[in-house]
């Protein structure tokens, strides 16, 4: 491979600087979709050539490779453009969530393809399949588990109108997708939380927004004062508390108090 070497003060002498026909290469993606990433700011490269040509060095392989793993987990890029430039994105444990994701997904991959080979030694033996096996593997994420409980809870409210609407008409990739972000966030906040930071400091406020965001997006409008009323649920619903704490011992409440400061500063903003 061509590569070109130019040292500068953003760049030390040595460093190898790749075009943008070699970064496809590379990176198995198009000359186009780097195009795109670049007109977007989602990938701009280190360096231009005295013609004027891209040069990619090696930390702008390393955002392409994150990049391509955030589409791969379905986020849309102007999330991803989102989360890479946040001051809080902490690249090691955005990896570990992104493993955790991808073996989930393999483990319910591979629980697919074992209900078809099933099928398949059924239907070559002559015999019908054992209907307890016939479903294992294509359980999907259960959207509706708390249906009961929320229509009778927030059933006449406008917020689970609205709720309803959207997520009917959501497919399997959408709830991939959201999961992802939601987890995304999670992982986040964990890391801020080990490293001991205030639940009102200013990453913890900004991850607090992301996920209302979140909730905005795909859910229902949520205003800063609906978020503080579900941050109140997730320490008093031990349901709630027990999807943060597998997360991070007191996260629940460190993710409550991040919201409630987040709430309070933007209530208190000119």
């Amino acid at each position: 491979m061509n590569t070109e070497t130019l040292p500068s003060a953003d760049h030390p002498a040595g460093e190898e600087l790749h075009t943008v026909g070699e970064v496809a290469t590379l990176a198995k993606v198009t000359v186009r979709t780097l195009h795109h990433y670049d007109r977007i700011g989602l990938l701009v490269p280190s360096r231009r050539s005295e013609n004027g040509y891209r040069l990619y060095g090696y930390e702008d392989l390393e955002r392409l490779r994150q990049i391509l793993l955030l589409r791969e987990l379905g986020f849309g890029l102007d999330a991803i453009r989102q989360m890479l430039d946040a001051g809080a994105y902490d690249q090691r444990r955005a990896l570990i969530a992104q493993r955790e994701l991808l073996r989930e997904r393999q483990h319910r991959t591979e629980r697919i393809i074992a209900g078809v080979d099933r099928a398949l030694e059924a239907m070559e033996e002559e015999r019908p399949m054992a209907k307890a096996q016939m479903f294992e593997g294509l359980e999907d994420f259960d959207h509706e588990q708390y249906e009961d409980e929320a229509r009778e809870r927030w059933g006449g409210t406008d917020a689970y109108k609205e709720s309803m609407r959207r997520t009917r008409r959501y497919s399997k990739d959408d709830w991939t997708r959201i999961k992802a972000e939601g987890e995304e966030v999670m992982a986040r906040l964990a890391g801020l939380l080990e490293e001991g930071a205030h639940a009102a400091s200013r990453a913890a406020r900004g991850l607090a927004e992301e996920h209302r965001c979140h909730i905005d997006r795909w859910f229902y409008p949520c205003s800063h004062a609906m978020h503080a009323g579900l941050a109140d649920m997730y320490v008093a619903d031990p349901r709630f508390t027990e999807y943060f704490e597998k997360r991070g011992q007191g996260l629940a409440a460190f993710f409550r108090e991040a919201i409630l400061a987040n709430a309070a500063r933007r209530r208190n903003a000119p």
